[in-house]
């Protein structure tokens, strides 16, 4: 298993932060894993939403039929989904208000025969990384 979670502050109210995380269309402006939708994007993100998602990691590609498992509108909501290989995919992401904005928190999660040892290691690094570069960008973008 490999596991990773990264905060990052945003310049923007909590709704405004929420707003932006659920427009999906925009994930390829911030979400430097993500390669491109594969299914019709939902016009609202509810518990039990299906979409298909490429997503890239350590240069990877992998196909990902996420399921919608958690939603608690303006704070929290989580999916799962599972891969090529029997990769098991979860990511929880949180908003929360702060001083000056708000906050971000993106927790990932992968699980599968291939996520072991060395290999699982590399794939929190890399992960880690790209949620940080992710976040950033996010930031950027909701404050324009």
């Amino acid at each position: 298993m490999a596991s990773v979670s990264v905060t990052q502050a945003l310049p923007v109210d909590a709704q405004t932060a929420w707003d932006n995380l659920l427009d999906l269309a925009n994930w390829e402006n911030w979400l430097t894993i993500h390669q491109g939708w594969k299914s019709e994007l939902p016009s609202d993100v509810s518990v039990g939403t299906r979409i298909t998602e490429v997503v890239s990691v350590m240069g990877m590609a992998n196909k990902i039929e996420w399921d919608v498992t958690a939603v608690d509108a303006p704070n929290s909501v989580a999916i799962e989904g599972t891969g090529m290989a029997g990769v098991k995919v979860k990511f929880a992401m949180s908003i929360s208000p702060a001083d000056s904005g708000s906050s971000i928190t993106m927790d990932a999660e992968f699980n599968g025969t291939m996520i072991v040892g060395p290999i699982g290691k590399a794939v929190a690094n890399s992960t880690q990384t790209d949620l940080e570069a992710s976040l950033a960008k996010f930031a950027e973008l909701v404050n324009a």
